[in-house]
């Protein structure tokens, strides 16, 4: 049996707890790997490790800082197979979108490499007479992030390139569930030249999370995962005076207009959807007919649905995957089950699919319902599974109001060949990142990524300059050189002259 330890400065590290995790091949239901489980003594002496570390890499030239995030982009890109192909076997999903994910990822180590340019302070000469001012964005000490299991390599990447590209240390404690990646990508970075201790992986459950909250020495935490636990973490944080950007769940929306290219918004859906078996957070899991066109919404994507190509990751014809664990999917069924009960019209039923070769796979179809109402669970709470829900809205007005009804506000879609309708729309809409006839609407990582609502605790967002300015604090300086002659000392507020 494969077993997965930690990564502690430049090294594997057993650490000291006995606990263990189970780590599946969903594709085929078996267990291919442990875990070791860390504890609160592993993540404190990782820590000790990780604030030595800061001393001379905070001190590091931006430059120098950037030579490595190059050396990683270029390893990453030299391993992009084998990285791919670990998060296949752990998570599940088909190979390109697996490619798709690291390529996201990758994109921000592209910007990190530009970490000279981007921290560039700004200067004001004579704010009075002969006085200057200017300011500086300087690193935070040890910084931690805790991602979920449904990006492995892409979330990490939008956290880690930007925290250490700033100057900081930093602590990941990925998923238990598919934990492989993160540890390929730190041996990767200490093989791009990474001081040992910049970069550390420390696996573990709730114990280890608590351990991050509660150590003093930790100055920010990231995290992405369900609205719950990113509430828990950002009081908890907050509450130890922690720095925190907390990302929750979703319940995206995909307004369809009357106007609208049909064919291309079914596609959109399609693949907003069910790619990754809904197991994202932009995943739009709802889809809002306006007008007289859900007839021919719901008619085409049944069709689309129940031809949709279910199988293992590897299998090149493949469109949608297992889902993570035995678990989530009796979880998936059971809100199936739900909606039929609350009286939807389940129009495609993915829940009894089996596919031969892979019985023990953590399979299931794609799901369809038709009629959903806002009062329903399955409208309002987030399924994280290959399930799409139609709500009808009579006008654009309706639709608009549902979105911004809602708890969540992590991403929402229009479409619509209507300019008018998608200005007003992008304009009032309470969400926080909004798609025109474009159905996943995730910015690239030179602008920032996260939601509004529920759907995001804390002020600012993940990567893009947004990402700076959480992992940097900000120093203001004001300067006067004296002519030689002393003057009086002034006892008064300091005011222009």
């Amino acid at each position: 049996m494969n077993l997965i330890q930690h990564f502690v400065n430049g090294k594997t590290y057993k650490g000291s707890s006995s606990k263990k995790g189970k780590v599946y091949n969903p594709a085929t239901g078996d267990q291919e790997s442990e875990v070791i489980l860390g504890n609160k003594e592993d993540l404190n002496k990782t820590v000790e490790i990780a604030k030595k570390a800061y001393e001379s890499w905070s001190l590091k030239p931006p430059l120098q800082r950037a030579r490595v995030m190059f050396k990683f982009k270029e390893l990453i890109e030299k391993n992009s197979d084998d990285i791919i192909k670990l998060i296949v076997s752990e998570h599940g999903k088909v190979y390109e979108d697996a490619r798709g994910s690291l390529t996201r990822g990758l994109e921000v180590v592209e910007f990190a490499c530009g970490i000279p340019q981007i921290l560039k302070g700004e200067f004001t000469e004579n704010v009075g007479s002969e006085v200057d001012s200017w300011s500086i964005r300087q690193p935070l000490g040890v910084c931690a992030g805790i991602t979920p299991f449904n990006f492995p390599a892409m979330v990490p990447m939008w956290m880690f390139p930007m925290a250490i590209a700033c100057g900081n240390s930093f602590i990941l404690k990925p998923s238990e569930k598919d934990p492989s990646c993160a540890f390929r990508l730190a041996e990767l970075l200490n093989e791009a030249g990474l001081p040992e201790g910049v970069f550390n992986v420390i696996n573990g459950d709730k114990e280890v999370v608590d351990a991050i909250l509660n150590n003093n020495d930790i100055q920010a935490v990231s995290f992405v995962g369900s609205t719950p636990v990113a509430k828990y973490i950002y009081e908890n944080a907050a509450k130890n005076e922690k720095r925190v950007q907390a990302l929750g769940g979703a319940k995206n929306h995909c307004v369809v207009m009357p106007d609208c290219d049909l064919d291309q918004a079914v596609n959109g859906l399609m693949g907003a959807a069910y790619g990754s078996a809904g197991e994202r957070c932009m995943a739009q899991s709802v889809a809002v007919a306006v007008g007289d066109i859900g007839d021919k919404l719901v008619d085409n994507l049944s069709k689309k649905v129940e031809a949709l190509k279910v199988g293992p990751g590897m299998d090149k014809n493949s469109e949608m995957g297992p889902l993570i664990t035995k678990e989530h999917l009796e979880k998936v069924k059971g809100y199936v089950d739900l909606g039929v009960k609350e009286g939807a019209n389940l129009v495609v039923d993915g829940r009894n699919l089996k596919l031969q070769g892979y019985e023990n796979g953590f399979f299931m179809g794609g799901c369809l319902f038709d009629n959903v109402k806002k009062e329903m669970r399955i409208y309002k709470e987030e399924i994280f599974g290959p399930v799409l829900s139609v709500v009808r809205a009579k006008d654009f007005h309706e639709a608009s109001e549902l979105v911004n009804n809602h708890e969540y506000g992590n991403g929402v879609s229009i479409f619509t060949r209507d300019g008018d309708a998608a200005r007003s729309f992008s304009s009032k809409i309470k969400v926080g990142m909004v798609g025109i006839n474009i159905p996943i609407p995730v910015p690239m990582a030179f602008h920032s990524f996260g939601g509004w609502k529920r759907s995001l605790f804390g002020d600012q967002h993940m990567h893009g300059p947004e990402g700076v300015r959480f992992y940097t604090k900000l120093k203001t300086i004001t300067s006067r050189w004296p002519s030689g002659i002393r003057s009086n000392p002034e006892f008064v507020m300091p005011t222009m002259k």
